[in-house]
Order: structure tokens, then sequence, then C-alpha cells
């Protein structure tokens, strides 16, 4: 097949209606997200829509879910806002290129695929924080610009707007879905607050998007090693938080399409997109959950809506911003309220009594450090902390050793169970030295010898035997044990003519 062709699924049927207009209803949800996340990080709102394009479009083309939205993001936006203060913009450019190199290094070595490190309870807290996180961001549309809670006829109008918002897209698919439901509701809104004159926030009260085609710019500062100290560590998280939120996104959207994305693609184009955000005057970004469930509910497969929506958002800003100002928060509010109500997984409350309490332990852990730190990389960190180390600790108490003495005097040893850094010491406990028979066999043929720390306590347990002049048979070992045993001398016979073939890690 040319690799073009394959390259942007042209085979692939394309319902061309359906993501056009999802595609704008992306665009226009994009705006106020982008807007905020550049104020978050302290920059202008067309940084943050300059990248919010930028991601957008390269992801689009290049990245390996199709229909996944990417854009300027929060998470991003956390990470870089001491930068912005302390240094300014230009490093903020510089980091974004190299986060996005970093993120281009991993795509080609391949390590997209570590994502299936991550255990559902990790993949549910990480949903339900990031479902709450957008929620409590929408509540700053019912505060005044001094941030005190709206009272009265601004307050009700708003939250009638809002209601009404959410209404039509909980409704309209029942009766049709001929035309987004998303999309209606905006327009509807609009049209209603346009016509009445409903006095209501608008975009342009959030700020001007007004601009022009991104200008290519490099960034100026100083290309020493001191600049690279300042913006290399910034550069290694804004880089680690992109992948892990974008890759967390494709494995969400795979399950809602049941379809396979290309992890490793999507780093490459994830790199790909914020070396291009930081040359183009971009904040950077990554995938964007809620406008990818946006674009997913509307019945956008295809990367054509991923593209319309980038674009648009461009003649947004170079055409249309005197008429996209004028869209109410309220409609785009009620979006993405509705967004995080998809998002949450419900389905975590049905199986809480039936999940182990480990499990449970780790949704609730990540799912608080992403909604209280908004530090999503963190979340999902601790979590696989904590799910690896509840994992070694019940493999370290399934080793066993089923003992006897054969007609012949010689006693066996038949272990079960993983050998592993966990389990040493209660492996190490069942062998009798003092008081077993001059010849021993032990076993392995339904265990494992995992690690360096189990090598190191076969050491140590032939060692006491050795010291004895007792002779020991080591069956059914891994090749590699053969090397590192320190006391495979005439008194111990490695049989190894039946060995499982895996490798032990080296020292």
């Amino acid at each position: 097949m040319n690799p073009i062709i394959n390259l942007f699924n042209f085979k692939q049927k394309v319902d061309y209606k359906t993501e056009i207009l999802s595609g704008l209803t992306v665009a226009l949800a994009l705006i106020p997200e982008a807007v905020a996340f550049a104020f978050i990080a302290g920059l202008s709102p067309l940084t943050g829509l300059y990248a919010a394009f930028m991601m957008g479009f390269v992801t689009s083309i290049f990245g390996g879910r199709p229909g996944m939205i990417s854009g300027a993001t929060g998470a991003v936006a956390i990470v870089i806002v001491a930068l912005a203060k302390t240094h300014g913009v230009e490093y903020i450019f510089a980091t974004v290129i190299l986060a996005g190199i970093i993120q281009f290094l991993a795509g080609l070595l391949k390590l997209g695929k570590l994502i299936r490190l991550v255990p559902q309870s990790v993949i549910y807290g990480f949903v339900n924080g990031l479902a709450i996180v957008i929620f409590m961001s929408q509540l700053v549309s019912f505060k005044d610009v001094s941030g005190n809670w709206l009272s009265g006829i601004p307050l009700y109008s708003i939250l009638g707007l809002v209601l009404l918002t959410m209404l039509i897209i909980w409704q309209m698919p029942k009766y049709t879905k001929a035309f987004p439901a998303s999309l209606t509701a905006i327009l509807v809104v609009f049209g209603l607050v346009f016509f009445l004159n409903i006095p209501t926030k608008t975009v342009g009260d959030l700020a001007s998007i007004k601009g022009t085609f991104p200008p290519f710019h490099i960034p100026d500062l100083p290309f020493n090693f001191e600049t690279l100290q300042i913006v290399f560590p910034y550069a290694v998280i804004v880089a680690g938080v992109g992948l892990i939120e974008s890759l967390l996104t494709l494995n969400i959207v795979d399950e809602l399409t049941e379809s396979t994305g290309n992890g490793n693609r999507e780093a490459l184009a994830q790199g790909a997109a914020n070396i291009f955000s930081g040359f183009f005057s971009g904040m950077g970004g990554c995938a964007m959950i809620g406008q990818s469930l946006i674009n997913v509910s509307n019945g956008a497969r295809a990367r054509l809506s991923g593209i319309v929506a980038s674009v648009m958002l461009l003649v947004f800003i170079m055409f249309g911003s005197s008429l996209i100002e004028k869209v109410p928060v309220a409609a785009l509010t009620g979006l993405m309220i509705m967004v995080a109500i998809g998002t949450f997984e419900w389905a975590s409350f049905k199986v809480f009594t039936k999940m182990p309490r480990s499990d449970i332990f780790v949704m609730v852990v990540v799912t608080l450090i992403t909604v209280f730190l908004h530090n999503l990389a963190l979340a999902v960190i601790i979590g696989v902390i904590i799910s690896a180390l509840v994992f070694a600790w019940d493999n370290a108490k399934r080793i066993r050793a089923r003992k006897y003495l054969d007609e012949n005097g010689v006693k066996h040893y038949e272990i079960y169970g993983p050998l592993f850094f966990g389990s040493t010491q209660t492996f190490s406990e069942k062998f009798d030295v003092q008081d077993d028979p001059n010849e021993i066999i032990i076993d392995f043929k339904e265990s494992r010898v995992a690690d360096m720390s189990a090598i190191e306590a076969l050491n140590k347990l032939t060692e006491r035997y050795k010291k004895l002049d007792k002779k020991i048979h080591l069956k059914h070992l891994i090749r590699d044990c053969r090397n590192l045993l320190q006391n495979a001398d005439s008194l111990i016979e490695v049989n190894i003519l039946e060995d499982p073939d895996y490798k032990v890690m080296p020292k």
C-alpha cells in the first residue's frame, strides 16, 4: 500500500457531514479552554490558541488515534507557570520544543507500549479525577470579573442557559442524530441570547481572540548550557505529562470506539506537534479528553474531524473573532459539564464492592491527586507504584515448597511460585539445611527465578549446603543462572536440560 494513503487513512469510510459538523463543534469548545489555560500559565490568550491549532492539526494528521483531539491543556499549563513567571515566554517556547524532541524520541524507541503497565484501577481514578476537574473548571463561569459568585438575574440567566444547553445535548439524540446535539445546543443558546438580547457573559468577555496566522519564531534566548539547565527539567516533566495524558486518552477512546490506536505513533505525533508549537509561538499541549469525547460522541471516527476543528479554530482567530466573541459562555459551559458527566466512570461505583481493597485505594488516591494537585502524571505514577507494590507483596506470599523423601533417601524440594526480591526470605525459610540428608534436589519446574535478588538467594542457600558437604541438584533452572551461581562446583549439579527459555536481569 502507498505509505501516503496509509498515513491519511484514505481507505477508511468517512461520513463527511458528521466529521465536518463535529469538527466545528470541537473548534468552538477549544476556544475558552485554550484561553483559560494560557491565563493559568501566565501567557497571552493567542499563545494558547496557537498551541491548540498546531497541536490539533499535526496530531490529527499524523497521530495514532483518528478522532482524538489535542490542544493546549491545563496539565501542561500548570507545569510551565513557574518558568513563565521567572524567565518569560521565550523560555516557554524553548521548553516546549525540547519536550517535543523528548516525546519524539520516546516514539522512536517505541515506549508507547509502556502504557500497558497502567492498571484499570489507575485508569478509573484518572478518568474520574479528570471529570471532576473538568466540572470544577466550569464553575468560574458563575463568577464575575472580581471573582465573586453571581447573584440575582445574572446568575439566573446564565444558569438557565447552561441547563438549556445540557437539556438539548441530553434529549436531542433520542429524536434525531442527523445533526450534532452539542452544536445544536450552542446555536440555539447563541440565537436566544442574540435575538432576545439576554445579558450574559460571552467569549469576548474572557479575552480577544483576534490574531494572525501563527508567526514562525525561533526562541530569543542564549543557546548555552546554562539555558539547557533551566529548561531541561521542565521539558522532561512536560514531555512525561503530555505522553501519559495522551496515551491514557487514546486508551479511553479505543474503548469507546471499540478500535485500536497506535501509542508509539501518537508519541511521535505529539512530539512533532510540540516542536511545531514551540516554533510557531504556542505554549504546547497534549491530547484533550474532554474535546476528544465531544468528537467521539458526535460520531466522528476519522482524521477529518480533528483537521476541521484545528483549521476552523484558525479561521475563527484570523477572520471570525468578532462573531465567535459573541458566543455565550453558558453554551460552552453546559457542553463541558455534559462532557464531565460523560467522562466520569459511573460503572466504577457498581464494581466498588467487588474490587479488591487495594484497587479501591489506588482508584481513590489517583482521583484525589488529580483533583487537588491537578498533576495527572504524578497521580498516574503514584497509582502505578502502589499497584506494583501490592502485586509484588501478593506474589511474595505465593512461594511454596513441596517436600518429600524418595526411596533412596534423597530429599526433594519442588518450588511453586515466582522467586524474586519480594519472596527470597520466605524461600530461604523453606529449607532445613542442618537436618536435611546429604543429597537434595531442588526443582524449579513450577517456579521462575526472576531477578538478581533471587540469584543471590540461591547463592546463599548453596553456600549453606556447601559448608556441610551436602550435594545439591538444582533442576529446571533458567540458563542464565548457571553462570551466575557462585557455588556451582563439584558439590552442586545444575540440570539445565529442560530449562525454560527466559532471561535473568544481569548484574
